[in-house]
């Protein structure tokens, strides 16, 4: 149970990685900031390109029993198991990375799993993310991170916001000082729970 008078105790992170190469800046990045945590915290890592995780069938609405692959079996325990999920993902075409993606549709499968209550034990965790763009301005990050905060909103979660860095070649983000400063305290700030952004009203414009 995670009190505010201990807010560690019973925490344990999952860090999703969702680039397409081993060892990018992106999970560099993650890296260091998870260097940053009480090191009696439990961290799983999980690369998602290196899955046989196929592109999500949609299937709530058809009859049977839904088929669970090992690898889909193994993701959604470890999403269950962890207070903290971290998505680790490159900025690509302005969003997340389609093994980002992949996983995140498999939620919905979830979601409608008889006796999984999916959203029901996610309600209350963390969600968080990391990445790692060529941009230099940091506001074309921004679709990312409304994705990430409104799908943390849907399952009422709270969100920690996104940690950015910069860089492109291999190692890059290791020169973006402002960002492995960002990385020391990134997993200590208060996540607050998700609220979809505000839309303003347009009644009377013309």
């Amino acid at each position: 149970m995670i009190t505010d008078e201990h807010p560690w105790t019973g925490r344990s992170f999952l860090f999703l990685l969702g680039s397409s190469r081993p060892g990018g800046n992106t999970e560099t990045l993650a890296r260091a900031a998870a260097e940053h945590l009480p090191a009696d915290i439990p961290q799983r890592w999980v690369d998602l390109n290196e899955l046989p995780l196929p592109d999500f069938q949609d299937g709530r609405h058809e009859t049977g029993e839904w088929p669970v692959e090992e690898t889909e079996q193994m993701l959604r325990e470890a999403t269950l198991e962890a207070t903290d999920v971290v998505l680790a993902t490159p900025l690509y075409w302005y969003t997340v990375s389609a093994q980002t993606k992949r996983y995140l549709d498999y939620w919905s499968g979830w979601l409608g799993t008889p006796g999984l209550d999916f959203k029901k034990h996610m309600a209350g965790r963390t969600l968080w993310g990391v990445t790692v763009m060529a941009e230099r301005q940091e506001n074309r990050a921004d679709t990312l991170t409304e994705t990430l905060n409104s799908t943390a909103a849907y399952m009422g979660m709270r969100f920690g916001g996104v940690l950015l860095g910069n860089g492109s070649r291999p190692g890059q983000v290791r020169n973006d000082e402002r960002a492995l400063r960002r990385a020391e305290d990134f997993f200590h700030r208060e996540a607050p729970l998700a609220e979809f952004p505000r839309v303003e009203s347009t009644a009377g414009v013309v």
